[in-house]
């Protein structure tokens, strides 16, 4: 029990420290381009989020060690709660296009990395699965309602999508079943916050922004409609009783790659 509590510890601290880096991170935008209340607010917001959720999950997930694919993970964490004060920031004054860019895509590229850390080190965990796809959906989330502003308010089907999904999950709890590794789901996934980050840059033209992001949007719908259908089938799909019992234990569920 000591040990466990031990681990539980340690585990905490780079949650704290986490936080504190964020707080850090918000610090450094404020005294460098002024953060409004706005910015301020939807920062601090999303940093005590981030730590109240992150804590309670690894205390119930009783890893041992947090992993150092897991601190990438809390790095991209913390840079997604800086692009999301700049976005809060945003509907106070006008948001520095630079930094708001630089912020994201380099959060955008350490998305391919936590996932090769996981791997390489033995580190996978579903805890890591999860906190990684989260980030991810929030970092859409928020790419979504500041491109917004610009292109209307039909952009934020993007953002709200997954979180739609989730919802529907509730109340039809055959949505929850697991799907079956997809290349097309992960590529379609990966150039959400690209198309995003393309359009909210103002690099191109009006109609090129509107383009980019319909075609984001589009094959959104598709991936999403895909597996809903899949799920579908599956689900009305009797499963046959077996004759006798199996004698071998069936295998271990493969864990979604990070």
């Amino acid at each position: 029990m000591a040990l466990n509590n031990t681990y539980d510890a340690r585990l905490q601290q780079e949650t704290a420290v986490g936080a504190g880096v964020q707080l850090l991170l918000l610090a450094l935008l404020g005294s460098a381009i002024g953060l409004g209340p706005a910015g301020w607010l939807t920062g601090l917001a999303f940093a005590f989020a981030t730590w109240a959720v992150l804590s309670r999950a690894v205390h119930r997930s009783r890893l041992r060690s947090f992993g150092p694919a897991n601190r990438v993970t809390l790095g991209r964490a913390t840079l997604v709660g800086g692009v999301t004060a700049l976005v809060g920031d945003s509907f106070e004054s006008a948001p520095p296009v630079t930094l708001l860019v630089a912020l994201t895509a380099v959060a955008l590229l350490l998305d391919g990395v936590d996932g090769k850390v996981a791997r390489r080190t033995g580190t996978s965990s579903a805890l890591g699965a999860r906190f990684d796809m989260e980030v991810d959906a929030f970092l859409i989330l928020v790419l979504s309602v500041y491109v917004s502003t610009q292109l209307g308010p039909w952009v934020l089907l993007i953002g709200g999508m997954r979180y739609a999904f989730v919802a529907a999950a509730r109340v039809a709890p055959w949505l929850t079943a697991p799907l079956p590794p997809s290349f097309a789901r992960k590529t379609v996934a990966a150039i959400q916050g690209v198309c995003l980050l393309v359009a909210g840059a103002e690099l191109l033209s009006r109609p090129v922004n509107l383009a980019v992001v319909l075609l984001a949007l589009g094959s959104l719908v598709w991936s999403f409609g895909r597996d809903v259908a899949w799920l579908w089938r599956n689900a009305r799909t009797p499963v046959e009783a077996p004759v006798e019992a199996p004698v071998e234990q069936p295998p271990l569920l493969e864990l979604a790659a990070r």
